[in-house]
C-alpha cells in the first residue's frame, strides 16, 4: 500500500538509513549493543570466575547503598524475592541505558560509542572494587565492552555511510540489530547458568561424610499443634527464609575452604573443612530471624542445625579481655559484629553449622559452613559461607549493615503471630486460631488471644525441646456472630514479660506490636 508521500512499505524498508531517520531502529542498535557488551561480559565470567561478572557487581553496589528504609521496604513487598526485583530493575535500567545508546549515536557520531564506553567503565570499577578482585576479574568486562563497541561503531558506521558505500537498509539494519540483541542475551543467560553449574559441586556436597554428633536434640512429641494450616514447627531447607546481600550464592569447593580466626586472640587458628567436623559435633533445634520481618511476617524460620560450639574455639585461640566484638567475613565479603558475650555464653546456642535438618547446608543457607545463634538477628550473626572470624571491639570495626542505620547488637525481639485463619478468610462461629510466638534465651510460657478487643484468653501451647525455638500455639473461639471480627495476639515470656503493644517499623532493631487477622464469620 503506498505510504501518504506515495513511496510503497518496500521501498521505504529498503531506504538507506541516517543519522535523521528512523529513532527506532537506533534506539534498537544502542540497546543491542549494550546488550551484548552485557552478555559477552556475564559469558566470560563463566571462564574467569563469578568476581568478574558486572550484573553482579553492580548490583552490589546497589545493595550496598540502599537505605535502609529502602531495603525494608522493598523485602516488605517482595520477601525472598527482592533479588528478583532488583535483577528485574537492572534489566529495565540497561534497556534504558541502551535507547539512550543509540539515540546519542544518531543525533552525533561516537557519541553513543562514548556512552557505552561509559557504562563499561562504571562495570569495570564495580567489578574490580569487589572483595578478592584482581586484574583476571577485569577480563570480562573489558571484552564484553570492546565487542559491544565494535558493533555499534560497524553498525552505525555502514548505517551513516554515503548511499554509494553501500550503506545498510532499513531492514538490514534491524536484521543485523536484532541478531546481536539475540547473542547478548543469550549469551548472558548462558554465562549466569554455567557459572552457577560449574560452581554447585552437587556431587562434591552429596559425598561428605560428616560424623554423628556427639550430643544429640531431643525433640518431644507435641511441637506441631494438630491445626491445618499453621507452618510446619521445623522449617524445610527448601522453605526456609532467605535474606542476604549475595546477588550470586557462592559454591565453595570444600576442599579449599579455610576459617582463619584471629585478631585480639593469644594465638591464630586456621582450620580446614576437616579440622572442623574432626571435633565433637553438637545438635540443636534453633529459631532464626530477619531483623526486617514485619510483625506476623514469614521471614523466620526453625531448623535443627549441627556443628562447632564457637565458645570452644574462641577459648583454644584465647580471646583478649578487651575484646567485646567478633567481627566474621562471609566469602562474598558481607560482614556481621556480634557481642562477644553471646558467642561465649554457655547458656545459648552459638556455633559453626555444618548441617541443617541432618543434611549438608545447602548452598543457598551457608554451604559448607555458617554461623548459628539463637537470640539475635541474622544481620549480626548468622553469616553464611563464613571464612574468616576476627576477634575486635565494637568501637574498632562495624557490621555490614551497621554503618547503614540499623543497630549494632540486634537481639531480638519477643514476637507472636497468627497463621490461622488466613487475613479476611470465612470461618464458621466456631473457630481456632493458631500460630508461633518466640523469645529466644527465655523462653514463652503464654500465649494469649483476643477477639474485636474482648478478654484476653490463654492459647494451649505446643511442646518445645528448648527456649532457642519457637513455640506453637492454639485456641479454640466459639459462638462468634457472624460477620467481621478482628483478632490479636501477645505473647509472655519465663520472665514475665509481656509483649509490648507499640508498633515500630523494622529498622533499626527490629519491628514490634500485636499481630492482627481480621476474618469473617459466615452466617
Amino acid at each position: 500500500m503506498p505510504s501518504s508521500s506515495g513511496r510503497t512499505d518496500s521501498a521505504d524498508a529498503a531506504a538507506p538509513l541516517t543519522h535523521r531517520s528512523f529513532t527506532g531502529a537506533w534506539q534498537l542498535l544502542g540497546v543491542a549493543a549494550t546488550a551484548l557488551a552485557v552478555g559477552i561480559a556475564e559469558f566470560f565470567a563463566w571462564v574467569t570466575g563469578p568476581l568478574g561478572s558486572p550484573l553482579t557487581a553492580v548490583g552490589g553496589v546497589v545493595v550496598d547503598s540502599v537505605p535502609a528504609p529502602v531495603k525494608d521496604t522493598v523485602i516488605a513487598v517482595f520477601g525472598t524475592g527482592d533479588k528478583i526485583f532488583l535483577f528485574v530493575m537492572m534489566a529495565v535500567g540497561l534497556v534504558v541505558l541502551g535507547l539512550l545508546v543509540g539515540v546519542a549515536e544518531r543525533r552525533r557520531r561516537r557519541t553513543g560509542i562514548a556512552v557505552l564506553a561509559a557504562l563499561g567503565l562504571v562495570g569495570l570499577v564495580a567489578v574490580m572494587t569487589r572483595t578478592g578482585a584482581d586484574a583476571v576479574n577485569a577480563v570480562p568486562v573489558v571484552v564484553g565492552t570492546g565487542v559491544g563497541l565494535a558493533f555499534l561503531s560497524y553498525a552505525g558506521g555502514r548505517a551513516a555511510a554515503p548511499a554509494a558505500d553501500n550503506p545498510l537498509d532499513r531492514r538490514k539494519f534491524l536484521q543485523l540489530s536484532a541478531g546481536a540483541l539475540t547473542v547478548g542475551v543469550v549469551a548472558g543467560a548462558v554465562g549466569r547458568w554455567a557459572v552457577s553449574a560449574a560452581r554447585k559441586v552437587p556431587d562434591m556436597r552429596a559425598a561428605l561424610g560428616i560424623p554423628a554428633p556427639v550430643a544429640r536434640e531431643t525433640i518431644p512429641a507435641g511441637t506441631q499443634v494438630p491445626v491445618t494450616g499453621v507452618e510446619p514447627w521445623l522449617t524445610p531447607a527448601e522453605d526456609f527464609y532467605r535474606i542476604d546481600t549475595a546477588l550470586r550464592v557462592p559454591h565453595i569447593d570444600v576442599s579449599q575452604w579455610r576459617l582463619r580466626i584471629h585478631g585480639m586472640v593469644d594465638r591464630e587458628i586456621e582450620l580446614t573443612f576437616d579440622d572442623l567436623i574432626g571435633r565433637p559435633l553438637h545438635e540443636r533445634a534453633v529459631t532464626l530471624a530477619c531483623v526486617s520481618n514485619q510483625v506476623g511476617g514469614d521471614l523466620v524460620g526453625n531448623a535443627v542445625w549441627t556443628g562447632v560450639p564457637l565458645r570452644e574455639l574462641l577459648a583454644e585461640a584465647g580471646v583478649s579481655p578487651d575484646a567485646d566484638m567478633v567481627l566474621s567475613t562471609s566469602e562474598d565479603g558481607f560482614t556481621a559484629g556480634t557481642p562477644l558475650s553471646a558467642l561465649t555464653d554457655e547458656n545459648r546456642t552459638a556455633m559453626l553449622a555444618v548441617t541443617m535438618n541432618g543434611e549438608p547446608l545447602p548452598f543457598e543457607h551457608g554451604y559448607p559452613v555458617r554461623m548459628v545463634v539463637s537470640g539475635l538477628y541474622g544481620y549480626v550473626s548468622a553469616t553464611k559461607w563464613l571464612v574468616d572470624l576476627e576477634v575486635t571491639r565494637f568501637d574498632q570495626a562495624e557490621g555490614y549493615w551497621t554503618p547503614r542505620g540499623w543497630s549494632a547488637e540486634g537481639p531480638i525481639k519477643m514476637s507472636s503471630r497468627i497463621d490461622v485463619p488466613r487475613e479476611h478468610a470465612s470461618v464458621d462461629p466456631n473457630t481456632t486460631l493458631a500460630g508461633s510466638a518466640w523469645a529466644q534465651n527465655t523462653g514463652i510460657t503464654a500465649v494469649q488471644v483476643r477477639v474485636d478487643g474482648g478478654a484476653w484468653r490463654d492459647a494451649t501451647l505446643a511442646a518445645v525441646p528448648s527456649e532457642d525455638t519457637w513455640r506453637q500455639w492454639s485456641v479454640r473461639i466459639t459462638d462468634l456472630p457472624a460477620g467481621s471480627h478482628m483478632a490479636e495476639v501477645r505473647a509472655v515470656d519465663a520472665d514475665g514479660q509481656v509483649q509490648t503493644s507499640e508498633r515500630a517499623r523494622p529498622d533499626p532493631n527490629g519491628s514490634s506490636g500485636w499481630h492482627e487477622r481480621a476474618f469473617t464469620v459466615r452466617s
